[in-house]
């Protein structure tokens, strides 16, 4: 085994197992406000209350008989038995149900002050506040002109919270309206422009709990405040400029505008990776040392956990450094994509929460262990498939193709479209799809491989032609070549040595975006798609550009 080889396999086992050692696993959802408000109405208070103009409302919430049916087959053809069309049932539900026509007509008034007052029945038990309020000009010494606006209630025991009719609901989502957990604060972002006069209907479901062992206590509210922020939810200053961006073409400031800044938001975990920006407006991204896909709520600066085993469950999970997911994509359904590394498989969540296994094989051996995806606007699904997520790699007695990869699922159908890299890695396609560039990592002779290839994307969806398109070889560095994505003009922006390298659709070097730690990969975000979400070891990054990419659901 050649010095090389090693030198690459003590690297990769460092990135999977060293950075697991700094890990925070204090909670399972994490704010990362730092900072206090500059205003508060205290909506518990006949003073704060006045502040905003408050009126609260209160009725109890009862459990009554409704009709459904079992499950059955979907209406769209889906033969899976997940939806209501089944034989009539008898169950239960809340009345009033919020948004029903007569859900406003049995409130009555309550005092800021009687709050605390214990509503409900006790036991078995829901309750619905209601909380009227307008923004006022200003809060105490703050002009409330442009401002962020926070509702936050603390229910005993539990709350939901819908605004002006609506709710945020979203898969791995704690807190943000839906229930937080036992008696603790529920948070909701009013608006993040706040504008004199802006009114607002906050309706509270209060929940007596647990539900499981029924507590002999009643629903109460515990805190209710409006907090007012004046340049937005408070983050850590220290965050806000945290790399340098080197223009090494004028070509450059075109993309990135001189004096953009590179911006840290969260950290806090092992090795990131695998971002993909959802149409619901947050970012999902992997941590495959610790088998978990998180979620990044830009809005409100929240981290929760959106998959727990994201990648693999065997008892044998204590051989992996990277056991979990990596890659991740969204189709035009909306559907979440998976390379999964330890189950060596790609899946997808289907809508109703079924699980299809698009890829876990090709002519009837495993593959290696998936690493990144991209989807081509038919809804072709291209994965990489080096060995880096098997316990040893290119030796580990588990491998079962003697190559390393680069496959299309289309039609239900595994092809293998290239074979010249020794570590395939990232994938991207040009804005055309008539190109297609794929990074190599081959830890065998890490010094020699560092390429990046171009193919010719055929009607079929195949590739040919493969050639290097650069060839980074040149760096001295140990590590090799990562994630890649492509803009809207071609520009290819590429995890390489010592930073984030841009090049031109002609392969000149125009600049690099370097942050305290290398990311490995990256995802177009926000609503614009003009954030490059960057995933970088133990942490996620972000810096803006003019130019920006295209979502794969769009």
């Amino acid at each position: 085994m050649s010095r090389i080889y090693i030198l690459g396999k003590i690297y990769i086992l460092l990135m999977a197992l060293l950075f697991a050692s700094i890990i925070l696993f204090a909670q399972e959802t994490r704010q990362l406000a730092v900072d206090k408000p500059q205003a508060i109405a205290d909506l518990r208070t006949s003073e704060g209350a006045v502040l905003v103009n408050a009126k609260w409302f209160v009725q109890n919430a009862q459990v009554v008989d409704a009709d459904f049916k079992k499950p059955g087959p979907g209406t769209n053809g889906d033969k899976l038995p997940l939806y209501p069309t089944g034989e009539a049932i008898k169950t239960h539900q809340l009345h009033p149900q919020f948004g029903a026509a007569d859900f406003d007509t049995g409130f009555a008034t309550i005092k800021p002050t009687e709050l605390e007052t214990r509503q409900g029945t006790g036991l078995f038990s829901f309750v619905w506040y209601k909380v009227d309020v307008t923004i006022p000009e200003t809060i105490g010494k703050l002009n409330t002109n442009g401002t962020t606006a926070v509702f936050e209630i603390v229910m005993d025991d539990y709350s939901e919270i819908w605004v002006n009719g609506k709710q945020m609901q979203g898969f791995g989502q704690s807190g943000n309206g839906v229930i937080s957990g036992y008696n603790t604060r529920n948070r909701v972002i009013l608006t993040n422009n706040a504008k004199a006069g802006d009114k607002f209907s906050i309706a509270i479901l209060g929940i007596n709990g647990t539900i499981g062992k029924l507590p002999d206590n009643y629903i109460w509210v515990r805190n209710a405040v409006i907090d007012f922020y004046k340049d937005g939810l408070p983050a850590n200053k220290a965050w806000s400029d945290i790399g340098k961006i080197y223009t090494i073409d004028e070509k450059l400031n075109s993309i990135i505008p001189q004096g953009t800044k590179v911006e840290k938001v969260a950290d806090g975990f092992s090795f990131t990776e695998g971002p993909v920006w959802h149409p619901d407006g947050y970012l999902l991204f992997s941590d495959p040392n610790t088998n978990t896909i998180y979620r990044y709520n830009p809005k409100n600066h929240n981290v929760t956990i959106y998959m727990s085993h994201s990648g693999y469950t065997g008892a044998d999970i204590c051989e992996y450094g990277q056991p979990g997911s990596n890659g991740l994509a969204i189709d035009k359904e909306g559907r979440l994509i998976i390379d999964q590394h330890g189950n060596r498989r790609v899946i997808r969540i289907e809508k109703k929460g079924p699980v299809t296994v698009l890829a876990d094989k090709i002519d009837g051996k495993r593959f290696n262990s998936p690493n990144d995806i991209v989807l081509k606007s038919d809804g072709a699904v291209y994965f990489t498939d080096p060995p880096y997520g098997l316990p040893n790699f290119f030796t580990d007695a588990r491998k079962e193709l003697d190559y390393q990869g680069v496959f299309m699922i289309k039609d239900r159908k595994v092809t293998v479209v290239a074979k010249d890299c020794g570590g395939p890695n990232g994938l991207a396609f040009s804005p055309d799809e008539k190109k297609f560039y794929v990074t190599n990592w081959d830890i065998r002779d890490i010094h020699h491989t560092k390429t990046l290839w171009r193919y010719e994307v055929q009607p079929d969806g195949t590739l040919k032609n493969g050639k290097v398109f650069y060839d980074f070889s040149f760096t001295e560095d140990d590590e090799a070549l990562d994630g890649m994505k492509v803009d809207k003009d071609g520009n290819l922006y590429v995890s390489a040595p010592g930073g984030l390298w841009i090049l031109s659709p002609d392969a000149k070097l125009l600049g690099k975006i370097v942050t305290p730690e290398r990311p490995a990969n990256m995802a177009w975000g926000d609503e614009d798609g003009k954030t490059l979400y960057l995933t970088a070891h133990t942490s996620l990054y972000k810096v803006r550009v003019n130019t920006g990419g295209k979502f794969s659901w769009q």
